[in-house]
């Protein structure tokens, strides 16, 4: 067995969400919420509060984080490569969050070695990991010249497909021949930079308009044709419309 000493970091951040408060109605003042004891009917600080499993109705044994490492004292801190896979054989679905993975002093080596073993053999690592807790599965792959750890969902977390019937529907050739094409004129080299979260920028600009005392005039957003009469006839507008603007 080789261990990597390595620290976790997370991959993302929601810098951009926009904090709301909720206020009374009545006289726009902040609500609080209280955590009550039901016996005492007495707030409670954080500090004094602890988890507790009700093993029978009514009656609790509290749970400390020692307890959650004994339940699985191997497993508590470690990421632990269990098989090696091809990532084309993981469907996205089983993707969750994303953590960078650095190594820790004197781990240089080791995982430096373990970046290069993943590119030469285009493989990924399914581990194991606790986090919060509870155990997670997840993948390892190199981003950008490091470890990246992409926190998975389990099989039994995912829901089934719903059912649906369009096969029913019958596509004339030239109707698919029409959409293929206007795919092709539309497909570009993904840029991740090119798509930016307007909303919470124009949101801003609301708010900012309101607190000034401003009116806020709204256009009316375009209208879309709830059901399609005729689709070679859509495909064609919308066809004639890229051409227009490229």
């Amino acid at each position: 067995m080789v261990n990597i000493p390595v620290k976790l970091g997370s991959a993302v951040e929601s810098g951009s969400d926009l904090n709301f408060d909720m206020l009374s109605k009545k006289d726009l003042a902040p609500i609080r919420y209280a955590r009550i004891d039901t016996k005492t009917d007495k707030e409670v600080a954080w500090k004094d509060i602890v988890k507790g499993y009700e093993y029978a109705k009514g009656k609790y044994v509290v749970i400390t984080d020692d307890d959650f490492k004994k339940a699985s004292p191997e497993k508590s801190k470690t990421i632990d490569i269990v098989q090696f896979v091809k990532e084309e054989e993981i469907d996205p679905i089983y993707y969750e969050k994303p953590y960078y993975l650095t190594p820790d002093k004197g781990a240089a080596k080791s995982y430096h070695l373990l970046i290069k073993a993943l590119e030469e053999t285009k493989s990924v690592g399914l581990a194991e990991f606790m986090l919060r807790n509870r155990m997670h599965i997840c993948a390892l792959k190199v981003h950008e010249g490091i470890l990246l750890l992409n926190q998975m969902r389990y099989q039994d977390e995912i829901r089934e497909v719903p059912e649906i019937d369009v096969k029913s529907e019958k596509i004339a050739p030239k109707e698919l021949q029409l959409a293929v094409k206007l795919i092709e004129q539309l497909t570009e080299k993904f840029d991740a930079e090119a798509f930016k979260d307007t909303y919470i920028t124009e949101l801003k600009k609301v708010i900012k308009a309101k607190a000034a005392g401003k009116d806020i005039h709204i256009a009316e957003p375009k209208k879309a044709t709830a059901t399609v009469k005729d689709l070679m006839e859509v495909l064609k507008q919308s066809l004639e419309t890229k051409k227009k603007t490229a």
